[in-house]
């Protein structure tokens, strides 16, 4: 039952009564929309940000409707009768919670909500929210492209994009699908109308049924729609927004997840284009240049509106185009040159293309490639395609309507030269084919500034603007650099108690080595290798489910393929199933669902899915509750350092903060740049109010200064760095511990914690096949017959091991055998008790751990080998000490996991004082004493 609050004057109806920060949130959408202006708010993952935007928007839509409908009904007479009197408090009143509706727009209509968010998985979860709120009456319609929506099997088996987009247009401008030719006449029929809310997956099924066209059916329904749904990039690029008829003005946009924003802006409003295109534009042309000759001779009908003169006058400007940019002087040294912006109008012109004629020859090109099109066999086969990217690359430089001066500011031209890898084959450019160079040219034309994207939005005469994200900080950057009159603006905190959240920088794995994957430190195998024993003692402590972030894909296949060959890769797997972020969609979402069954399922202690920052698992995922109870981050995600365009994206910003500080330096951005990655993989985690999770930093970088002021401001507070392995270890197994109890409603597998939090360290690397290293359970059979526990010795283990003269060669270690030998017999009268790891194949033999405390010491020398050294010393200093928390915390990493049963044996050795303490550390290794040891 929902609940109905008032915030500034627009009556809400919410599903809940909302926490105070989610009413923090509503009102500053509502201001926004009142006074018509532009809101950058920013919410954390897990705060309900998708649901207040959805019904703070609505509710004020909903009184903007009657503040329509009630200007339409004004009285034009008798303005002094009482019913006018009425009207006009009526108007007053609506005025103040709508918003004043400014003079001469009442024609425009009712505003239409756009909102926009990156991907139409985010998008599909947005409007399930819709469906499920007190909204879920209003209209709603989601744009798609035709890949998604289009049902004709002919154009859908074409392979080529470009070209099954020409097919469709073709066919549509000749009347020849019949799914289009339906649209006109069901648009109006009620199994559309009536239904409210339409997602791609509901239209789809419904354009299957009725056989009408999904895709040119959603262009319908946006006319008629009060909110519609759309991925960012389609609003933000204006090829995109051309080809959807999208209509901007009087609307009101939201962008979602906007911390993606101004990299969309500026990849819009960016183009790249070879010379081989250029080439293949030219040998386009010429075919249909030669077509058109061949049916003018003969007395087939020639091609309607393909004038052969205009044919032969844009084929020289593709010659003109194609010498210019061979032309182009380039360094000698790199084969690589960057001009300012406003320099391919420069190049352009030598071609004779200029803004006054580039409609007409972006005319030329639609009637080329559409003619091409019908030509599905034969030499003219799969064409059209160079043809369409010069189209491209035209309308995004001719955008644009800034001056000159800003252009050459904003935009850079970067030209270099690439071999020609043609695998052998001849190559068919015209360009190479006249002697010219071995080496294919490519001309980037690169927008540095996200503000054009912004403009090419805000100059359609929208109502309000609302970007937001839970990952948007530092705003005053965010503002400048997208060039924005912001008025309405919030930084949130997060919903959670500090209970909820464990959040750890860890800078050193179990065997003392530095965790640092920067670029000099990634590829070092002691730097993998303890990376990945890290993991394997956390992935123990960590219940349910577990998600691992990469800076990239070469940096996680690296470190997957050395694990496997040292045997690493196997310890993780015998804890949790695991899981890699693949590539192509369809084996992601079946990796997707393999890692949902594994945490369902209770034979499995959960499962880790390993992925990388900026990836598929990194946004729009919801991996609340058992399905994400910690995220690891293993380093920063840099962009790649010489990559031309972000050095000349730190070059532009660099020259920007010279000039207003509000800018960031280059050298800022590229760190916020890892950081909004960061901060944006872990919101994948606690993402409710009864949720909890642990986050884990695995890169001492993290503890510098500027690193942490760039994440996100709900978790500055909570982070806490941690030098000791063992500290971590503690602190993670009390705090799941803890939670699980005062959480019992986000607990979905309580038995999973006893199993999988072990706080044992496996500091070594064991090659693969030698050991089961991941088992911490230990099996100790019970038998009816067994005596009790026997007294204490009197004697002290610690004088043993610190007694050179009784530990040096007076022992003789048990030849011990495996349980499935025959031959295995007691050497003494003693009942053994045998510990049997768990998946006892290629494990440790059996150990008989009643043994006189010469037998047990030379056994543990033995087991530990060059790591018995330090075990001594640290019992030394214990014994000086008599510090229990400091022994164990340095003998934990020396004793590896399939030799953990050591420390049941040293139990009757521990001081009386300290037993419970001691006895609390075997239960934390799900290590148990048997009655009779």
């Amino acid at each position: 039952m929902s609940t109905e609050i008032n915030i500034r004057g627009v009556p809400i109806q919410f599903p809940f009564t909302p926490y105070d920060i989610q009413k923090d949130y509503m009102e500053k959408v509502i201001e926004c929309l009142q006074n018509e202006t532009t809101a950058v708010l920013e919410s954390p993952t897990g705060t309900g940000k998708t649901l207040c935007l959805l019904c703070s928007s609505l509710a004020w839509l909903q009184l903007k409707k009657a503040q329509l409908q009630a200007e339409k009904r004004m009285p034009v007479i008798n303005l002094k009768e009482p019913q006018n009197e009425f009207h006009d408090q009526l108007l007053m009143n609506l005025e103040e919670s709508a918003g004043k509706q400014a003079t001469g727009r009442s024609f425009l209509g009712l505003p239409t909500i756009i909102y926009a968010s990156r991907t139409h998985s985010q998008l599909t979860q947005a409007m399930q929210e819709l469906k499920r709120s007190s909204y879920n009456y209003m209209k709603a319609s989601v744009l798609g492209s035709r890949d998604q929506l289009c049902i004709h099997p002919e154009v859908m088996a074409e392979q080529d994009k470009g070209i099954r987009i020409q097919m469709c247009r073709l066919k549509v401008a000749t009347r020849s699908c019949h799914f289009h030719n339906r649209i006109d006449r069901l648009k109006d029929d009620p199994k559309l109308t009536d239904t409210s809310i339409i997602d791609i997956e509901d239209m789809l099924k419904l354009g299957d049924k009725h056989k009408f066209c999904p895709y040119y059916m959603t262009k319908e329904l946006q006319q008629r729609a009060d909110i519609i749904f759309t991925p960012y990039n389609y609003l933000l690029d204006p090829l995109a927004r051309k080809a959807l008829g999208l209509n901007l003005s009087n609307s009101v946009i939201i962008l979602d997840e906007a911390h993606n924003v101004e990299k969309v802006c500026e990849d819009s409003a960016s183009i790249e284009l070879k010379s081989s295109d250029i080439a293949l534009a030219i040998d386009e042309v010429t075919a249909v240049m030669k077509l058109v000759m061949e049916v003018a001779t003969s007395f087939e009908e020639s091609p309607k509106d393909i004038d052969p003169d205009e044919l032969a006058t844009f084929k020289e400007m593709l010659l003109n185009f194609e010498r210019a940019l061979d032309e182009i002087p380039l360094d000698n040294k790199d084969d690589v040159t960057n001009f300012p912006g406003d320099y391919i109008f420069e190049v352009l012109e030598k071609s004779n293309i200029s803004n006054q004629n580039s409609n007409a020859i972006l005319g030329m090109i639609n009637k080329v490639t559409q003619f091409l099109a019908t030509k599905n066999d034969g030499p003219f086969a799969r064409k059209g395609k160079a043809l369409q990217l010069f189209s491209d690359f035209l309308t995004i430089v001719f955008a644009s309507k800034a001056s000159r001066e800003k252009m050459k500011c904003c935009y850079k031209v970067h030209v270099k030269e690439e071999e020609k890898t043609g695998r052998g084959k001849k190559p068919l450019a015209t360009w190479l084919s006249k002697g010219g160079p071995s080496k294919c040219r490519i001309l980037s034309f690169w927008c540095f500034s996200p503000g054009f994207g912004m403009d090419l939005i805000l100059s359609n005469n929208i109502k309000a603007l609302i970007l937001t994200s839970g990952t948007l900080a530092p705003l005053k950057p965010f503002i400048s650099e997208l060039e924005l009159n912001v008025s309405v603006s919030l930084e949130n905190p997060h919903i959670v108690s500090p209970s909820q959240i464990c959040v750890k920088i860890l800078s050193n794995g179990p065997d003392g080595v530095a965790l640092n994957s920067s670029f000099q430190n990634r590829d070092n195998p002691q730097y993998i290798n303890s990376l990945g024993m890290t993991i394997v003692n956390l992935s123990r402590i960590i219940p349910d489910g577990l998600l691992i972030f990469f800076p990239t894909y070469p940096i996680m296949n690296k470190c997957q393929s050395t694990w496997q060959e040292e045997g690493i890769w196997t310890s993780i797997s015998n804890n949790k199933a695991i899981f890699v972020e693949p590539r192509e969609k369809d084996a992601f979402n079946a990796a997707m669902s393999g890692y949902y069954e594994k945490i369902k399922d209770p034979a499995y202690k959960g499962a880790i899915f390993m992925a990388v920052c900026k990836g598929k698992v990194s946004e729009g995922l919801d991996f609340s509750d058992a399905n994400g109870r910690a995220v690891i981050i293993t380093g920063l995600p840099y962009p790649p350092l010489k990559d031309p365009r972000v050095i000349l994206k730190r070059r532009y910003l660099d020259q920007c903060h010279a000039k207003d500080k509000e800018y960031l330096t280059g050298q800022d951005w590229y760190s916020l740049e890892a950081s909004r990655a960061v901060n944006q993989a872990i919101g994948r985690v606690i993402r409710h109010k009864h949720d909890f999770g642990a986050i884990l930093l695995l890169d001492m970088r993290f503890n510098n200064f500027k690193i942490k002021e760039q994440m996100s401001k709900w978790l500055r507070g909570h982070i806490k760095s941690v030098n000791k392995f063992g500290e971590v270890v503690r602190e993670l197994t009390l705090f799941f511990r803890k939670a699980h109890e005062q959480f019992p409603a986000s607990k979905t597998k309580l038995a999973s914690i006893t199993v999988a939090a072990p706080a044992t360290f496996d500091s070594q690397t064991y090659k693969k096949g030698n050991f089961d290293f991941s088992s911490s359970s230990v099996s100790l059979p019970s038998d009816a017959n067994t005596s009790k526990s026997i007294p204490r010795s009197s004697d002290s283990l610690l004088d043993i091991y610190t007694n050179k003269n009784q530990t040096d060669g007076l022992v003789t270690i048990h030849n011990n055998k495996r349980i499935n030998d025959d031959d295995a017999k007691p050497q003494s009268k003693r009942k053994k008790i045998t510990v049997i790891p768990k998946n006892s194949i290629d494990q440790e033999q059996p150990i008989d751990l009643k043994l006189s405390m010469t037998e047990f010491v030379a056994m543990v020398k033995e087991k530990l080998g060059p790591n018995f050294r330090e075990f001594a010393a640290a019992l030394q200093t214990y014994r000086s000490s008599n510090d229990i928390n400091c022994f164990l915390e340095k003998v934990d990493p020396l004793v590896p996991s399939n030799l953990r049963y050591i420390f049941i044996g040293m139990d009757k050795y521990i001081r009386r004082i300290h037993q419970e303490t001691y006895r609390d550390f075997l239960r934390i290794n799900n290590l148990t004493i048997p009655e009779d040891l």
